[in-house]
């Protein structure tokens, strides 16, 4: 988004598009119809860009008259109401099928894809306070995504508790990102090395993988067919290098939308993640 174009406003328009697409205005044929569902999502999208609270959110909007206008709201919703709405449970699947119809829309076949993970905090208080308070922490939000090299859009999320071998989101997100698109190659790091997942991504994916692999073996060996052909030469003369992509896909996530979260449930805990992560997809 070039020039003079304001960020806020676009990401604003994008989000009320795209989720038009997947959730009907009303969600019952008596429902009140004050705010449709699209706007309800598209404030949530806001709040997560902004890092707001649910009443912060809609003070931007009270504001705000180009973002009212943007969104199409002649009335505020009451904080209240947009965190019922985040706690739907259908909130987190319609959030992946936004991630997908992005990806299809700005980078429908991408040359390469990459796949990482990072941990999201779910307490603000500094690391230096942690150590001073004798504290430790014992597990944070996981964000697994599979993103667009190149385009840099993140076209399936997986969020999980932390910490635990990358592999075990590794299915779920691969078979997200299926659904999404069918890239010319598959970057991961090391944390993904396993035969099976080479297998999934090349034998019924049909998509070349490229990991680095684990070495266990005293001789230096490798096992498994695919897992073999991974050498240095092998990884670099395909692209390994770019997959730094997903890794600044990462670090712009949290430059952007925040490095800890502010809610307190599990399932707040992870929409809150997810819709961060479609924020900033969007923005892109």
């Amino acid at each position: 988004m070039a020039g003079k174009t304001n960020v806020l406003l676009e990401v604003a328009s994008l989000s009320l598009r795209v989720s038009r697409r997947f959730v009907a205005d009303y969600s019952h044929p008596k429902s009140p119809k004050k705010f449709t569902q699209p706007q309800l999502l598209a404030c949530l999208v806001l709040r997560a860009y902004l890092k707001a609270t649910y009443r912060g959110v809609v003070e931007v909007l009270e504001a705000s008259d180009a973002l009212r206008t943007r969104l199409g709201l002649g009335r505020l919703p009451h904080f209240s109401t947009l965190k019922r709405f985040a706690d739907r449970s259908d909130v987190p699947a319609v959030i992946g099928r936004m991630l997908a119809e992005v990806v299809r829309e700005f980078a429908p076949e991408p040359e390469l894809a990459a796949i990482d993970a990072t941990g999201i905090e779910t307490t603000s208080a500094s690391a230096h306070y942690l150590t001073r308070s004798g504290k430790t922490r014992k597990k944070y939000v996981k964000v697994s995504v599979c993103v667009a090299v190149g385009s840099l859009l993140p076209a399936a999320l997986v969020v999980s508790w932390g910490p635990y071998n990358d592999k075990r989101e590794a299915r779920p997100l691969l078979e997200k990102a299926r659904q999404a698109m069918r890239p010319g190659g598959m970057l991961a790091d090391a944390g993904y090395d396993a035969e099976w997942v080479h297998e999934y991504c090349r034998d019924d994916w049909g998509v070349a993988s490229f990991i680095k692999p684990v070495v266990h073996r005293a001789d230096r060996g490798v096992r498994g067919a695919h897992r073999s052909k991974m050498t240095e030469d092998f990884l670099a003369a395909n692209g390994y290098g770019r997959r730094w992509a997903v890794e600044s896909f990462m670090s712009g996530l949290k430059r952007t939308t925040g490095a800890a979260l502010a809610a307190r449930s599990e399932r707040s805990l992870f929409v809150e993640a997810a819709l961060r992560v479609l924020a900033y997809a969007l923005r892109r």
